[in-house]
């Protein structure tokens, strides 16, 4: 792949890691309730999602499951309802009410290492524009007189690290939160904002069509 062609690719893949999608928005709300370093742990299950669906469209699946509206439709609706889900659960979720607490590990309980990874696993496999930008995004930037899987390999590892990049920059910006809060009412208010936002990315997403490619 040309340096430029990487270049334009690596910019482009940035652009659309930021966009502040479901899995953006669990690393920031994952950051300000349990710190940083929980939000890159389960920013995790995003990334192996992300590079199942980049091995997927490598080996030409992704154009098949494209083409399919049945396999659109039912991981369509099936990560809708789970963003919903994700929502009501982080809406209703339990606070410490103890006038001891100081700060937020002490007002929820951390879900642990394996049970965040999952969420943003599951998140992320869910959303069926992920395939759809893989088979239309990285297309344009292939040379068809070079070889096409080294150059696959090449924009899959950028798109990875751009992706990581962008975690971590939204678990960061959780955590400027997290010295925010300071009793139930703060955590209770970033729930409700947290789960409100889930819920409307869950019905955002079953409106959407596979017209609209934008993640």
């Amino acid at each position: 792949m040309q340096l430029d062609t990487w270049l334009l690719f690596a910019g482009a893949a940035i652009a659309l890691a930021m966009a502040p999608g479901p899995n953006n928005l669990l690393a920031m709300f994952n950051g300000a309730r349990y710190g940083v370093s929980s939000a890159a742990v389960g920013g995790i299950g995003r990334i192996v999602a992300f590079a199942l669906m980049i091995v997927v469209t490598a080996a030409g699946l992704g154009v098949v499951l494209a083409a399919s509206e049945t396999a659109f439709l039912v991981i369509k609706w099936g990560g809708a309802v789970y963003l919903v889900w994700l929502g009501l659960k982080s809406w209703f979720a339990k606070v410490n009410d103890s006038d001891e607490t100081t700060g937020p590990a002490e007002l929820m309980v951390n879900p642990g290492p394996f049970n965040l990874a999952k969420t943003e696993f599951l998140t992320a496999i869910g959303n069926p524009k992920a395939i759809l930008i893989f088979t239309a995004f990285f297309p344009q930037f292939l040379d068809p007189a070079v070889a096409y899987g080294p150059q696959f390999t090449v924009m899959g590892v950028t798109f990875i690290a751009m992706e990581t990049s962008v975690l971590l920059a939204y678990g960061l910006l959780g955590g400027q939160v997290k010295g925010l809060i300071k009793s139930a009412r703060h955590m209770r208010m970033l729930n409700r904002v947290s789960g409100t936002l889930l819920v409307g990315a869950g019905v955002l997403l079953a409106l959407t069509d596979r017209s609209r490619t934008t993640a």
